[in-house]
């Protein structure tokens, strides 16, 4: 069997991150954005994710199948210790346990760079998101009602949040 690695995402690997989160732009709602990416948009994405916010990669046999990434929670100094988190997997490779380590990997690097909380977002609908980030640690805080619309319906919002140091096992 071949062995998944997570890396730093580069930006030579815009491609293929625009790939998969076109898809769930296109065809999920693992994402409410509405409007798929450019390569350019994604390069640029990835160049702003340095230093205490990260974005990684898994890759399998040499192909990028799966990104996760942290991001500001707000705007306001009040919240510089709160970040959100993204995880996305290529649609022929999930349910194979690499959402976990794209999450583990970015949760880590949190850790490292001192932030406190991590927050989550999915649609309430979405099992296998929700399932991901409880098995990581996370706790549902709250549920967003009819705060998106996409593919002509009206959508909740889980809100999840882990609180770091997480405690080891």
């Amino acid at each position: 069997m071949t062995t998944v690695s997570v890396r730093r995402a580069v930006p030579e690997d815009a491609g293929a991150i625009a790939d998969i989160y076109n898809d769930a732009v296109e065809h999920t709602t693992a994402t409410l954005d509405l409007v798929p990416r450019t390569v350019a948009q994604q390069r640029a994405w990835i160049e702003e994710r340095n230093g205490a916010f990260t974005a990684v990669v898994a890759e399998l046999a040499g192909a990028v199948v799966g990104f996760a990434s942290l991001s500001p929670y707000k705007e306001r100094a009040a919240y510089r210790g709160t970040v959100e988190d993204s995880v996305y997997v290529e649609r022929d490779h999930r349910g194979r346990g690499i959402g976990p380590l794209l999450l583990n990997a970015v949760l880590d690097h949190a850790e490292a760079a001192g932030f406190h909380v991590v927050i989550a977002r999915t649609e309430a609908q979405g099992a296998a998101a929700r399932r991901l980030h409880e098995c990581c640690g996370f706790s549902l805080v709250g549920v967003e009602r009819e705060v998106g619309r996409k593919f002509n319906r009206w959508l909740d919002v889980a809100v999840y949040q882990v609180l770091l140091p997480r405690p080891r096992s």
